[in-house]
């Protein structure tokens, strides 16, 4: 009896989980063909909200069907692209188009990666520039000891036997 009851609760979690959310309706594609794909175009640049990477056209979420809808009955209404676009981005933000519009308010997302990119080209070349150290040149007592080793190397060099 003991060994049954991890099995039965492990079991009553996997059901619970699967009936958590019922799966989407399928989806009814337009009857006019050019609204469909106008439907289909606008699915592929929409992010889920629940995945997040993935657009509405490629994720199984349930939010995922109910916005493909959502858009098919909008254009199905004669609404143009953009206003389509623009009724999900009042709903959900910016964030619900992979590509959002360049504004102030989305200045960091479009133009951050490369003020990060030019600022560390920057950091680089100010500390390349700073490592420059002077070298002072070797008084008359160095030089003369370091012709001496160098000719002490030249004749020990001239010494060995070729390596073969």
């Amino acid at each position: 009896m003991r060994r049954l009851l991890p099995l039965a609760a492990a079991l009553a979690l996997t059901a619970g989980a699967a009936l958590a959310e019922p799966p989407p309706a399928p989806d009814r594609p337009l009857p006019d063909a050019a609204q469909e794909a106008r439907a289909r175009a606008l699915f592929s640049d929409i992010r889920c909200v629940v995945c997040q990477h993935e657009s509405i056209a490629d994720s199984p979420a349930g939010i995922a069907a109910d916005m493909r809808r959502l858009v098919r009955e909008e254009i199905a209404a004669g609404k143009s692209d953009r206003a389509v676009r623009d009724d999900l981005v009042r709903r959900y933000g910016d964030y619900i188009l992979f590509q959002p519009p360049v504004r102030a308010g989305t200045w960091l997302l479009w133009f951050g990666p490369f003020a990060l990119v030019a600022a560390a080209i920057a950091l680089f070349v100010v500390r390349a520039r700073r490592r420059r150290v002077e070298v002072e040149p070797l008084t008359a007592e160095e030089e003369a000891a370091l012709a001496a080793l160098t000719a002490a190397s030249s004749n020990e060099t001239e010494s060995l036997p070729p390596r073969s």
